[in-house]
């Protein structure tokens, strides 16, 4: 029998010891969402909501909302109307980096909160709140207030909508709300779309930039974790690209403004943001390329494609001299790496597009991907985007609006149809599409959707990985069993990942990781013995 089925094989039984471990119901629910690449049916059940008692690893839609998209815009002061704990706990968890822009702000280290107590709860906080808009102002004059709601708000009927409104009209500056309080929809997903929703019916398309280029491009799902952003926009600059806008790291709410004149976008984490480079292209015709900037072949491979849809051949030019520069400044030591981590098993559990980005960077250092799965992903983040027309909405996923939009009347797209579909042709339909991360998973790895604590336990101790990558949830529980973790959300207080210098950054780590096993020495106190005498 070859490797590959061998792997396939064992790997099944692995899986369905796990499923005959749970009661008879939630074994066949839990059975959809485990999947073994290569074994034939591999439809991957997601977006579905996390069975009562399991311990998941999944956030809230206040998380995706105001932790993840709206938190990063430097100049906009993010109030936070609710209790202070979710505020708090959504504080600079992400390490989202960024630097004053022209306007010379950045309130990324405020926390603002309406501290809503029982009384609020009570009597309703729309007064509060509106105190609150006021004091904002006055006190930090901020390009625009955002306002985000938590689970309370939602629950006594607070109308923020009306607030922002009525604040907006009164102060002459920007205030907008989302309806993100936690209970909605079934993972902080639903929190990303109720932000897309709000920066194209608030922000998007109400300014103009000075100047337009020819290269003008938008980033969108790069949240500059890390200082993520940092790297990749040197490179696109060294190309001839200008970034406009990103969606969000690092962006102000004048660059989101002036977005639509962008000639492409190029979307990091499908998740967190298809669904605004959908209203994008429906209401303005702005095309989005899905890239991968982590990981040296897949850093080159998006490079190119760029330039490929742009069809300049200074600019095909000027990128195969930026890929050959960066690649032969860091050859060396890649090869160091490689030497040192090939053949080292890695698990990766990481929400938004992480786990498959990451596959590719594993790779480049010769590690194997044994498992790898989502938080939060939709089906067409596992399968691709050809399984949208055949997919129903739940009932769960009706809790936000579908915004749709016709092209806007007066605005002139920057590409005719035709030019888009030689476009498209030359990209080899990549444009407006997403493969997926299941393509890309090697024959016999394990796929799984939205892991629990017990299976966590399970397929460490069965496959014995080298490093396990994850959020900060399973990070202990992962090192209390002596392996490794390196944590991709927040990057352990290291990073940035992306690029060609991120790589070597990334490889570091993990050598030290693998090299450091610190936590295979490690016993906690229930383990030790007592000393003598000691009850």
């Amino acid at each position: 029998m070859p490797s590959s089925e061998k792997k396939i094989e064992k790997h099944r039984q692995l899986r369905d010891s796990i499923i005959d471990s749970y009661p008879a119901k939630v074994g066949k629910r839990r059975s959809r969402h485990l999947v073994v690449k290569g074994e034939g049916d591999e439809q991957v059940e997601a977006n579905a909501k996390t069975i009562p008692g399991i311990i998941t690893t999944r956030g809230c839609a206040f998380a995706g909302c105001k932790g993840v998209v709206l938190g990063p815009i430097k100049d906009a002061v993010n109030l936070v109307h609710g209790p202070v704990g979710c505020s708090y706990y959504s504080w600079l968890t992400r390490r989202n980096f960024a630097r004053p822009g022209e306007s010379g702000k950045n309130y990324l280290q405020y926390c603002v909160t309406t501290d809503m107590q029982e009384g609020d709860i009570v009597f309703g906080g729309e007064k509060k709140l509106m105190q609150a808009i006021r004091e904002v102002k006055e006190a930090l004059d901020p390009e625009a207030i955002i306002v985000s709601a938590t689970c309370p708000v939602g629950l006594i009927g607070d109308d923020i909508a009306s607030v922002a409104r009525e604040a907006e009209a009164e102060l002459g500056v920007k205030v907008f709300s989302a309806n993100c309080e936690g209970y909605k929809g079934v993972s902080q997903s639903v929190g990303h779309h109720i932000a897309c929703n709000a920066l194209m019916e608030n922000v998007v398309g109400s300014e103009e930039p000075e100047e337009t280029t020819p290269f003008d491009v938008n980033i969108f799902g790069e949240y500059n974790i890390g200082g993520d952003l940092w790297n990749i926009t040197p490179l696109l600059e060294k190309i001839g690209y200008r970034v406009l806008s990103t969606y969000t790291g690092d962006a102000s709410i004048h660059d989101l403004a002036r977005a639509p004149r962008a000639k492409l976008n190029v979307l990091m984490c499908h998740r967190s943001i298809n669904y605004a480079a959908q209203m994008f292209w429906d209401r303005y015709q702005l095309p989005w390329l899905k890239v991968n900037y982590v990981g040296v072949d897949e850093t080159a491979r998006s490079l190119r494609e760029m330039a490929r849809f742009f069809e300049d051949d200074g600019l095909m030019a000027r990128t195969e001299e930026v890929i050959a520069e960066e690649l032969e400044r860091v050859r060396s030591q890649l090869d160091h790496y490689r030497g040192r981590l090939a053949g080292r098993r890695v698990m990766l559990f990481v929400g938004g597009s992480r786990a498959h980005h990451f596959q590719h960077l594993c790779e480049d250092l010769g590690m194997e991907v044994v498992l790898a799965g989502y938080e939060f992903a939709h089906r067409d983040d596992y399968e691709g985007r050809q399984v949208l027309s055949g997919m129903s909405r739940s009932s769960l996923s009706k809790v936000v609006q579908d915004i749709s939009y016709e092209l806007e009347s007066g605005f002139e797209p920057a590409f005719s149809e035709e030019e888009l579909g030689r476009k498209g042709a030359a990209l080899e339909g990549s444009l407006l599409d997403y493969e997926g991360m299941n393509a890309h998973m090697k024959e016999g790895a394990l796929i799984v959707d939205d892991l629990n604590h017990h299976e966590t336990e399970v397929l460490v101790r069965e496959l014995r990985p080298d490093v396990f990558c994850s959020g900060i949830k399973d990070k202990y529980v992962v090192e209390k069993m002596g392996v490794p973790s390196r944590q991709l959300h927040s990057y352990d207080y290291s990073g940035p990942y992306t690029g060609f210098e991120g790589a070597l950054t990334f490889a570091r780590d993990m050598e030290m990781a693998v090299y450091t096993p610190t936590t295979r020495f490690m016993a906690p106190p229930w383990k030790k013995e007592a000393p003598d005498g000691d009850a």
